[in-house]
């Protein structure tokens, strides 16, 4: 008799994870990505004067990045005292090496479980002003470092963020913008986002959907809960679009899918600070950029559109519309991509481009180069 075959273990992603242990090193992390939530907005204007983007999914992409620039800032008061002894057990910012640079998954989760409590919270601690001066009573009276006062306010400040709110969640539910009217049927853009638990980075998506329901979908209260429910259960790096949007077109026989987006921002790279094998990890070290330049940030766009509708029949008397939908022709990959055109782009400064224009490696040729200047420019290769 055999022995049944056993599942195989689930991968230990915490050996990709580390720990900003050191004050100063923590700060440049956080003000590094407080510049990098800028530059994507100046990105998206770019690819918006090329045409490549609407005004409108500009706007929704910016709000997102914003989003994700509040989380961040939040965060960064969490752990303004990483590695400082506040007589405090409270840890340190835990982010992917390897995979992402970005803060891990379950930060997220903390912070919105901590966002739950902010008001209570802020209720309990002395105000900013209060904590100030109490600070400089210490230093002068005492004449001693107020390390813990200076806790206690970093902690003031975080939940004052939390509580101000707009920030990027784990999961960011779906909202419908109206378009207008199309051939007689209601037009909504779509667009959710979700920190992806697998690859700890941030994805948004973008759905063009017509309406053919008696009910304005998002007054619907059958399908718009149904549909938002659905949408944030496919939102998975690890499906294809086509996936996606099929499963949400056959799910729903009065929403018609004409185009899905997704946005992957991320991976970002640092000689300092991740441990990414490839080309741009050889770039990075060989560019040997001063602090504040030593990154490259990935950014990839998917569609797919809808390339007819035919005719499907779900039950005795009644048919349905079904997207066909377009994927890519070239090298037939759109099997493989699931989409209909996949663009890669990556951010870097003027330093590390130079050397990566030099070294020029292979696979690099189709991916766009967004060139950040000293001024803070944004240039596009």
């Amino acid at each position: 008799m055999t022995e049944p075959d056993r599942p195989a273990a689930a991968p230990d992603l915490s050996r990709d994870h580390a720990a900003l242990t050191d004050t100063f090193a923590s700060r440049r992390y956080f003000r590094k990505f407080g510049a990098l939530t800028r530059h994507l907005t100046q990105v998206a204007a770019v690819m918006e004067a090329e045409g490549r983007l609407t005004k409108r999914e500009v706007e929704i992409l910016t709000r997102y990045v914003t989003a994700i620039s509040h989380s961040f800032r939040a965060l960064s008061m969490k752990y303004l005292l990483a590695g400082r002894d506040t007589g405090h057990f409270f840890g340190s910012l835990q982010f992917d090496t390897v995979e992402s640079g970005f803060p891990v998954f379950n930060e997220l989760l903390v912070m919105a479980n901590d966002a739950q409590q902010a008001a209570r919270h802020l209720a309990g601690m002395p105000d900013s002003d209060s904590l100030k001066q109490q600070m400089v009573r210490k230093i002068v009276g005492d004449q001693e470092l107020p390390t813990k006062l200076q806790f206690a306010l970093s902690q003031r400040l975080y939940y004052e963020e939390l509580a101000r709110g707009d920030l990027f969640w784990a999961r960011n539910d779906p909202q419908a913008q109206w378009l207008g009217e199309r051939d007689g049927r209601r037009t909504y853009l779509l667009h959710w986002a979700v920190y992806d638990s697998q690859i700890n980075l941030p994805t948004i998506y973008l759905m063009e959907v017509e309406d053919s329901g008696r009910v304005a979908l998002p007054k619907d209260e059958r399908r718009w809960p149904e549909a938002q429910a659905h949408l944030m259960g496919q939102a998975m790096g690890a499906l294809k679009l086509v996936t996606i949007a099929t499963a949400f077109d056959r799910y729903f026989n009065d929403l018609h899918p004409k185009r899905l987006k997704r946005f992957h921002l991320g991976p970002m790279y640092s000689h300092s600070y991740t441990r990414q094998t490839g080309p741009l990890r050889e770039v990075l070290a060989e560019a040997r950029s001063p602090e504040g330049q030593d990154w490259a940030l990935a950014w990839t766009t998917e569609e797919l559109e809808s390339e007819r509708v035919e005719e499907e029949k779900v039950g005795w008397f009644t048919t349905a519309e079904r997207e066909v939908f377009a994927l890519d022709p070239f090298s037939g990959r759109g099997v493989d991509t699931g989409a209909t055109r996949t663009e890669r782009a990556i951010i870097l400064p003027e330093r590390p481009y130079q050397v990566l224009a030099e070294k020029n490696p292979a696979g690099f040729a189709s991916v766009r180069k967004f060139v950040v200047g000293q001024a803070g420019r944004v240039l596009s290769y």
